[in-house]
């Protein structure tokens, strides 16, 4: 009985290899693919030079605490709202009762943010009560630690008062108030400071923290005033206040807009929370910054409409704005009444336009910027459609800036991709957030839409949910086999941005983001790396191209042809997503070219791919799912690649006069797109 059972276990055991290598094999066996390509110049389509594009939405502390590089959180002390006393967060003191006495009041200098914070000191350098080696005072760590570097200098400005002389330390240290990382004194007599005064100083740092803080301290006894108290580097791109490195992620994306300042963000819960313009421009310090209810966090707005305009400017993008018309989340204005709403907007489109002399241009005028932005999109709303009043509001909204400003976009809420509007617009609003398979399958979304009528922005798209994680290849690959669909729908899709931008590990309220980051470190998820694969594509021509394969429900392609503007050459670019598990081996064969016209040297592939879908960046792998870049050796009219499964592939083929050749293998590096 056991030995016949040894054999008979021995006999399932090899049956179940062969099977398992069977099917193993069957797994990684490749697929057989053709490409075709009419490649000549006359049949190709252009692609609107808007196609790609960002959004960006105060989420996730995307703005203050990442893109703004405002060190000091809460730096009016407004956080807390008008009433006092007012929580101060994330503000701390330093010292205890015995020593200093702090709360908030309502005598600030600045009529739009009346709070102000009063630090009663009770100890001194003589007598019964000595203040604490250090000093006494108050702290701020900025948004989860303040990032302060060695030998770089950062612009510290605050407002103070006082009813005596002062002797004031303003210093950066560790978290732990341990370590001067750099310091200044500030002294002034009673005449000096008896009414508010503007205080200025560099600090040079002389080592390095990722988690410092901002302390003012004193030992001198007295009542001091403390209002708009600021931290700037010194090194932000173009001095304009964007941090250097982020602001590098999104230049490196080329993008040809950019829409601002959100989503919900311009809602709000409630309208009292919503984003308004006019309290996020003129100085700094007189911003009454707000607190958005949607995202739940207060900002000072020192990034706002002028600086978002600036950002545009920066990176040779159009601006989209998007502002309210009236409804939030909560609340709505009847149609009736939403005539100041559409004011609103049009001061804003002359703060943007307008020319020096005119009363909003003068403001922009004065905060550095005379010459006109060159606005020429905006949105009416986000995701309002189906608000009771959206349509009443719109029309007044719209017919308002068409009369003024005939050649600005208008964009509509409304999705128009199966079915007509019921209004006047030049582009309507298309938002998609779902799973990996979803995604991929919405490739075709806009095959049948009308020819006519407005474009589509789809301003809005992301892979969400548990194929999402924090950002994973699979993901990634879905995104990128719907952008393939859009590109290759691009007469009547103008413009395309994925959701969200930034996300602060700190703060995340939202999963995946495109761009990752805390006080010091970033990496872009392979979203991230997606959208970089279609950047050349705006102004692009766009090729007719035909795909035959058995596994088109896992396997899409487009063409293109492009010209690179830093070599001045021109490329075909092929791009293939395979969210398949087979290799496939694609046959592309081009139409409508010269023998002589795709040249070896300088054609290239890259590829996005790792060990498993749902791999993604972290701050300890940031290069852990990148695209590998190539050569191409193996060129001719008619090409034979390798598609890996779980990939996304752009092929490079450099259009120059050259004999065609056909080479071995090529080598491989990882490198940035």
């Amino acid at each position: 009985m056991g030995s016949r059972s040894a054999v008979l276990l021995q006999l399932f055991i090899v049956i179940c290899l062969v099977v398992f290598q069977s099917s193993a094999g069957k797994l990684d066996a490749a697929v057989n693919a053709t490409l075709s390509v009419n490649a000549s110049d006359s049949s190709g389509s252009p692609i609107p030079d808007t196609l790609f594009g960002i959004f960006f939405e105060e989420i996730n502390h995307a703005g203050a605490g990442g893109l703004w590089a405002e060190l000091v959180s809460n730096r009016g002390f407004e956080a807390g709202g008008p009433n006092t006393p007012s929580n101060i967060d994330p503000w701390a003191i330093i010292g205890n009762v015995s020593y200093i006495n702090v709360e908030t009041d309502r005598t600030s200098l600045f009529d739009r943010n009346k709070i102000a914070l009063r630090l009663e000191v009770l100890c001194d350098t003589i007598g019964d009560n000595i203040c604490p080696t250090g000093g006494v005072g108050v702290y701020n760590p900025g948004f989860w630690g303040m990032n302060i570097e060695q030998g770089k200098k950062y612009k510290v400005v605050f407002y103070v008062r006082s009813t005596g002389s002062i002797n004031l330390v303003v210093s950066l240290t560790g978290s732990n108030g341990v370590g001067n990382l750099a310091s200044a004194e500030i002294t002034g007599s009673a005449s000096d400071v008896s009414n508010w005064t503007k205080v200025e100083t560099i600090l040079e740092a002389k080592a390095t923290d990722h988690n410092a803080r901002l302390q003012i301290t004193t030992t001198t006894k007295g009542v001091i005033w403390l209002d708009q108290v600021s931290a700037m580097p010194q090194d932000t791109y173009k001095g304009h206040g964007f941090r250097t490195d982020l602001y590098g992620m999104l230049a490196n994306m080329k993008p040809r807009f950019i829409r601002f300042p959100g989503g919900c963000f311009v809602e709000g819960e409630w309208l009292r929370n919503a984003f308004r313009w006019k309290e996020s421009v003129g100085p700094w310090e007189e911003r009454p910054g707000h607190f958005g209810d949607v995202w739940m966090y207060w900002t000072d707005d020192g990034l706002g409409y002028f600086e978002f305009l600036q950002l545009a400017e920066d990176l040779g993008a159009s601006p989209i704005w998007v502002f309210n018309n009236g409804i939030s989340h909560q609340d709505q204005v009847d149609t009736t009444a939403v005539l100041p709403f559409v004011q609103e907007a049009l001061d804003g489109i002359e703060f943007a336009r307008g020319d020096a002399t005119s009363k909003w241009g003068s403001l922009r005028a004065a905060m550095g910027h005379p010459e006109p932005f060159d606005l020429k999109y905006v949105a009416v709303g986000n995701e309002d459609c189906n608000k009771k009043n959206y349509r009443g509001n719109y029309l007044k909204f719209y017919s308002a800036i068409r009369s003024a400003y005939p050649d600005i976009q208008i964009i509509s809420n409304c999705d128009a991709s199966s079915k007509p509007l019921d209004h006047p617009a030049d582009l309507y609003d298309y938002h998609l957030y779902t799973n990996a398979n979803d995604m991929f399958a919405r490739a075709t979304a806009f095959d049948r839409t009308s020819r006519s009528g407005p474009k589509a922005f789809v301003s809005e798209y992301a892979v969400t949910g548990t194929d999402a994680g924090t950002g994973s290849l699979k993901a990634a690959l879905a995104e990128a086999g719907f952008l393939i669909g859009l590109e290759r729908n691009s007469d009547v899709v103008h413009m395309i941005s994925y959701a969200p931008l930034f996300v602060n590990t700190n703060d995340r309220r939202w999963n995946p983001d495109a761009i990752v980051f805390n006080s010091y470190q970033l990496y872009g998820t392979p979203s991230y790396w997606v959208q970089l694969f279609f950047s050349e594509s705006s102004g692009a021509t766009l090729l007719k191209a035909s795909l035959n394969s058995t596994i088109s429900n896992s396997l899409i392609a487009s063409a293109i042809t492009w010209k690179n503007p830093a070599d001045g050459n021109n490329y075909i670019r092929i791009k293939v997503v395979n969210v398949g598990a087979n290799t496939v081996n694609l046959h592309i064969s081009f139409d409508g070219l010269d023998p002589n016209t795709v040249q070896v040297s300088g054609s290239t592939k890259t590829v996005l791919t790792s060990s498993s879908v749902t791999d993604e960046n972290s701050f300890s792998q940031p290069k852990k799912v990148v695209p590998i870049h190539s050569l191409l050796q193996s060129v001719g009219r008619d090409v034979n690649v390798a598609v890996p499964p779980y990939s996304f592939t752009s092929f490079d083929f450099l259009k120059q006069s050259s004999n065609l050749e056909i080479i071995g293998s090529d080598s491989s590096t990882r490198a940035s797109i």
